[in-house]
């Protein structure tokens, strides 16, 4: 029995979005064909993954699943208890057979998945970019127009199918035999076959090349997120589907900040002298500009304040996080025999209570 999408992201039935979406992150990257070459078992819990993902996301897709012998029509995976056969259910084959739609072995297959990896710099990501990215995919032969054959044109009627592009078969059924349609294993469904190759292609109908997409990458996006572009994988012959691009997104670290979700940190360093007395400090924001914070008298060091709405801008959820400032007091270095005297006489005329932390900690 093939697994439902709940069990192959390994979540309950009352999965929250935030559960969902954290699941699929992990387990897409534990399978990412960059991080598996050669291993077929984890490009299809690739796939799967990617497949339960894009309907449990979906509020309407995955309430249609949720229903009694509820399906999306896009995978093999099924939740329920119906048996499979050659990874469909049964009873859709069974189904299909008097509408005249059995399953087509032999026709043309749908072009498979392109992954690669996407790098971007930590502003690209929290502001959002179009970047163009090369992709080398089979597209279809310009010279035979996707045919395979020459001139596009250079056909013979298939004598399998009678140039029908189907034929008739028989299924022994719980219900009795069965005859049904489906498409023929020698045109592959096209009622066609090539009567000279297409030089060009050499009968393929497509031609392996470099292309340039335009992909523009979300403001917000996170390291090591997955973002699938669908229609812009491999294509095949004969106008079938085409696979998926999936882009493994990487960002750069930058040199000050750093990214609690749509949260942006830094370190700011200031003298022994502002942090005792108090001052206005410049904070710097990632767009460029720097803000006025007024750091009151007292302040110690590792302690965090909150400049609202000066994070990462997310148009989506129509939310802005906020800049976390913690400080970092720096001493000073070298002091010269004056600095030292003054500073010791300064220490000398503070009193124990002044230093409530110390006091606290020394006491217990």
């Amino acid at each position: 029995m093939a697994k439902s999408y709940y069990e192959i992201l390994g979540i309950s039935k009352t999965a929250s979005d935030t559960e969902i979406k954290s699941a699929y992150r992990k387990l897409a990257k534990k399978y990412h064909p960059d991080l598996n070459p050669g291993d077929k078992v984890a490009a299809d819990m690739f796939k799967d993954v990617n497949e339960a993902y894009e309907v449990l996301s979906d509020p309407q897709k995955r309430a249609a699943y949720d229903k009694p012998g509820g399906s999306t029509g896009g995978g093999s995976s099924r939740s329920g208890g119906g048996s499979d056969f050659g990874g469909a259910s049964f009873f859709d084959d069974f189904v299909n057979m008097f509408n005249g739609q059995g399953k087509e072995s032999g026709g043309s297959s749908s072009g498979g998945d392109i992954s690669l990896n996407v790098t971007l710099t930590f502003e690209e990501a929290a502001f959002g970019v179009a970047k163009d990215i090369t992709v080398n995919r089979f597209e279809s032969c310009s010279a035979c127009r996707g045919t395979g054959a020459k001139g596009g044109t250079q056909y013979v009627k298939c004598n399998n199918c009678g140039g029908t592009g189907k034929v008739r078969f028989a299924q022994e059924t719980p219900f009795g035999r069965v005859v049904s349609m489906k498409a023929c294993n020698v045109c592959g469904g096209s009622g066609k076959i090539v009567k000279e190759p297409c030089p060009t292609c050499g009968g393929r109908g497509l031609l392996r090349k470099n292309t340039t997409l335009r992909i523009t990458f979300p403001a917000g996006i996170e390291p090591n997120q997955i973002m699938t572009v669908p229609g812009e994988g491999e294509r095949s012959r004969s106008g079938a589907k085409a696979g998926n691009l999936v882009l493994m997104v990487n960002v750069m670290p930058h040199k000050y900040f750093k990214r609690k979700g749509l949260d942006l940190a830094i370190e700011v360093p200031i003298t022994f002298t502002q942090a005792l007395l108090g001052d206005k400090i410049m904070v710097p924001t990632l767009k460029g500009a720097k803000v006025a914070f007024p750091l009151p008298e007292g302040t110690q060091s590792g302690t965090t304040f909150k400049l609202k709405g000066h994070g990462i801008e997310n148009s989506k959820k129509g939310m802005t996080g906020d800049l976390l400032v913690t400080i970092d007091i720096e001493l000073p270095k070298n002091l010269t025999k004056e600095q030292k005297s003054k500073i010791k006489e300064l220490h000398e005329s503070f009193k124990p209570e002044q230093y409530e932390v110390s006091r606290e900690f020394f006491k217990k």
